[in-house]
């Protein structure tokens, strides 16, 4: 059985930080690209970050770029963000996916799989 499992988040001041994780289980994780969506109320989701299998590329959204970063370990079927420098606009739902066939089809949101979201509300 595939599942994304997501911790972090909560709540935060503007400018502080917030760290997500997101635990994968149940498909060959080092096969995949991974990443994060975000969706706030009212919004379409959109991408935030993503790495390829082997970390050699990363990307990020334009509105997080400099702010945040993604990570993942291989060992632990684990990716993470790390979100710094938060700011209210910053506040949605937070999504972990995994993508099969790549980087740049995760960022297009072609996933396989999706985690059940975590919330991420900043306070100015």
């Amino acid at each position: 059985q595939v599942q994304l499992i997501q911790s972090g988040g909560g709540l935060a001041q503007s400018g502080g930080s917030l760290r997500l994780s997101c635990a994968a289980s149940g498909f060959p994780f080092s096969d995949y690209a991974m990443g994060w969506f975000r969706q706030a109320p009212g919004k379409d989701r959109e991408f935030v970050a993503g790495v390829n299998w082997n970390s050699e590329y990363i990307y990020y959204s334009d509105s997080v770029k400099g702010r945040f970063v993604t990570s993942r370990d291989n060992a632990r079927n684990m990716v993470y963000l790390q979100m710094n420098s938060l700011k209210p606009e910053d506040t949605a739902v937070y999504f972990c996916t995994a993508a099969l066939n790549g980087l740049n089809h995760l960022r297009d949101g072609v996933t396989e799989y999706w985690g059940l979201g975590t919330q991420v509300t900043v306070l100015s």
